[in-house]
């Protein structure tokens, strides 16, 4: 008698610069599987992926009972300028909205400051003749024969998505939506983005850059989407597919294709609910999630098993760590500091005679030019390689072969000549450069939110954070990483612990001094509503939470703070504990509240989930035992210099309490975790690598 075949497992999909991780979950059992991105039919990658977990796990396509899918492809078109031929339909006197922004400089003083260009170009910003008031009150009627007359053109310019965002159109939605039924019904192939659907909130820059950037990239992420689910059901998984949302939560790929722009931080998302799970289960209340892929390397704050969240992103920055540099995107998001330096980040120097690295990226195709797939510029990858960090023979789990000789001939060319340098001491230069990049990135997030890193543990993962982990670590003052199971594909594993979610915003403007209770209570009901429906559809019955929150400031302000609000119908009484949440809310952030000052409530935000298990759990203390190393290789350590013998430990023979000393390499499939001199490391309860420096205990 055969047994039945497993029915629950679940999928996680993660698409990266340069490579497409796999996790699959199922009978308490984790398989999972690391191949090269194929950046030209992205979908070609995730099936090759598919095929090889499955047979990896021994499952059928049909024992899959969900997918989770996380993509960097909206980021990447944006970045890269690779979206639709978008047009913006506004109002009458606002075309340049996206160009003239709020009138900021990120360098007051550059007199030859770039600054970013908007999606939609002037000759497609069209105006169209209508005008609300700032309570959404008509002050001139929308002219749809002014609108009818700019088809012809549209048609003309061959435009493949439009944007409409009117002003004040977050208060009365009406004219927009006129205006995308005249759109659809003259261009019915040529999809339409509201700007009262993408972003329903005051400050028209944001909400018009928005607006744009979800058109621009709309046909793209709808087309994938299409493509990979016709794929799916093709090799027998017919599965429900949900998608990761730049906010933590899950959403179904209806929704993802009516609002891509909510995707652009899906993979990263996943990677800080993989760390926001791990603080959980091993009780650390502060950490620094680390997390460093193939194209980009992403630190997040973590408190209470939280991560950090905001309510607005910028994309594309033309200036390095500088605010205002890029395009504003007003979506909740996971909040975190990302920068071109992963493992296809390419190397040079620059003009003033300096390794620089980054931000471009070898990817998937070429890739690093050990890869030996035609890249002939050096990269992080070819610079751990001729350090003696990598073997060549197993990188990839084996599923790669590196060409060392490639990757020596391309450090030498485009670094060590310039500088006089053996190809192996310029890429101990270069991977000191990309270790202080990611330090200075993550020194400059921890002084954003007015936080530091003593007594924090760095929860490292990806395919390269675990190799810089430690020296990360070292130069921001972090004694203590944690390297968790599956770290080499940690966003996708993340994917398969997020809630299916979805969080609706909208703005009603209230003063406290004649606060409408009925119209708030109105306003919230129908955002519950909202977020239910699209919720429902993938939490196949569970159990759902909400989160309801305001946007508040005194009156004068410029900008807002969050209030938590009770998750019910508010009542005439509420009214002053909210006041007064507002006022300790205030007091955390400044020290000290506004006496005699009104409050305003510019927006509100409901979020509702699915629960989540999130026990800790405590695992049984086990003895010490020392670890025996499989072999020794030679690492050139980049702090001093040296060129020493680093034991190598294979990582599925280490068990619960093994231990050793540094310099040591930790191999597994996925990633490498490298144990620096000065660091020890054990495999603690929850069989996750844990280093420590020095005397930390």
């Amino acid at each position: 008698m055969t047994s039945a075949r497993p029915i629950s497992a679940r999928l996680a999909v993660d698409i990266g610069g340069t490579f497409t991780d796999l996790a699959i979950e199922h009978d308490g059992r984790r398989s999972t599987v690391k191949v090269l991105t194929t950046p030209a039919a992205p979908e070609q990658g995730v099936m090759a992926g598919v095929r090889a977990i499955l047979r990896n796990a021994g499952l059928a396509p049909g024992d899959i009972a969900i997918v989770i899918h996380g993509t960097t492809l909206a980021t990447n078109a944006i970045i890269e300028r690779k979206g639709a031929r978008t047009a913006l339909i506004t109002t009458e006197g606002f075309r340049d909205v996206l160009a003239m922004g709020n009138e900021s400089r990120y360098d007051q003083y550059d007199l030859n400051i770039v600054l970013p260009e908007p999606l939609v170009p002037r000759y497609l910003r069209l105006p169209v003749a209508e005008r609300l008031d700032n309570t959404g009150r008509v002050l001139k009627p929308l002219d749809e024969a002014g609108l009818r007359a700019l088809i012809p053109l549209l048609q003309r310019e061959r435009v493949q998505s439009i944007a409409v965002g009117f002003l004040h159109s977050f208060v009365n939605p009406e004219h927009e939506r006129r205006a995308g039924r005249i759109l659809h019904e003259a261009l019915p192939d040529v999809p339409v983005s509201l700007s009262s659907d993408v972003s329903p909130e005051m400050r028209e820059w944001e909400r018009f850059s928005t607006t744009a950037a979800n058109a621009y990239v709309q046909p793209l992420m709808a087309s994938y989407l299409r493509r990979l689910e016709a794929d799916l059901h093709a090799e027998g998984l017919t599965a429900p597919v949900f998608l990761m949302l730049s906010g933590g939560g899950l959403t179904t790929i209806g929704t993802a294709c009516r609002f891509p722009i909510r995707l652009v931080e899906s993979g990263p998302a996943g990677g800080a609910i993989f760390s926001a799970h791990v603080a959980r289960e091993c009780g650390l209340t502060g950490v620094l999630s680390f997390d460093m892929g193939g194209t980009t390397a992403k630190v997040c704050l973590i408190d209470d098993f939280r991560p950090q969240t905001a309510r607005t992103f910028e994309v594309a920055r033309v200036g390095r760590f500088r605010k205002g540099s890029g395009l504003p995107l007003r979506i909740p998001v996971i909040e975190m500091v990302e920068i071109g330096a992963g493992g296809g980040s390419l190397a040079h120097v620059d003009t003033l005679g300096r390794i620089a690295v980054g931000p471009e990226s070898a990817g998937a195709a070429p890739g690093p030019a050990c890869y030996g797939r035609g890249g002939t510029k050096p990269a992080v990858t070819d610079a751990n390689l001729l350090l003696g960090r990598y073997n060549p023979e197993t990188f990839a789990g084996g599923t790669l072969s590196l060409d060392v000789a490639a990757g020596q001939r391309a450090m030498a060319a485009h670094v060590g000549e310039r500088l006089k340098l053996a190809p192996e001491m310029a890429a101990l230069g270069v991977i000191e450069m990309v270790d202080e990049n990611m330090a200075n990135a993550a020194r400059v997030h921890a002084i954003e939110s007015g936080k530091t890193y003593a007594g924090r543990t760095m929860i490292a993962f990806g395919g390269g954070g675990p190799v810089h982990g430690y020296r990360v670590a070292e130069k921001i003052g972090i004694d203590r990483v944690l390297v968790p199971s599956g770290a080499g594909v940690g966003s996708a594993i993340g994917f398969l612990r997020a809630p299916v979610g979805y969080e609706v915003v909208r703005s009603l403007y209230q003063r406290f001094s004649r606060f409408d209770v009925a119209a708030v209570n109105a306003l919230l009901d129908d955002m519950v509503a909202e977020a239910n429906s699209v919720v429902q559809a993938g939490s196949f019955g569970a159990a759902t939470r909400q989160e309801r929150i305001a946007f508040m400031r005194y009156v004068g302000q410029g900008h807002e703070i969050p209030v938590a609000l009770p998750a019910r119908t508010l009542t005439p009484d509420d009214v002053a504990d909210i006041r007064a949440a507002y006022d300790r809310e205030y007091s955390r952030f400044y020290d000290r509240p506004v006496p005699g000052s009104d409050v305003e409530i510019l927006s509100y935000a409901v979020t509702v989930a699915t629960l989540m298990d999130h026990e800790a759990s405590v695992p049984d203390i086990v003895s010490d035992v020392a670890a025996v190393p499989s072999r020794v290789q030679m690492v050139r350590d980049t702090a001093s210099g040296e060129e020493l013998a680093w034991a190598v430990y294979d990582r599925a023979a280490l068990t619960t309490g093994s231990t050793l000393s540094g310099p040591a390499i930790i191999a597994e499939d996925e990633t490498s975790t490298l144990v620096g001199p000065g660091w020890t490391a054990r495999i603690e309860g929850h069989g996750y690598i844990e280093l420590r420096h020095g005397a930390a205990k």
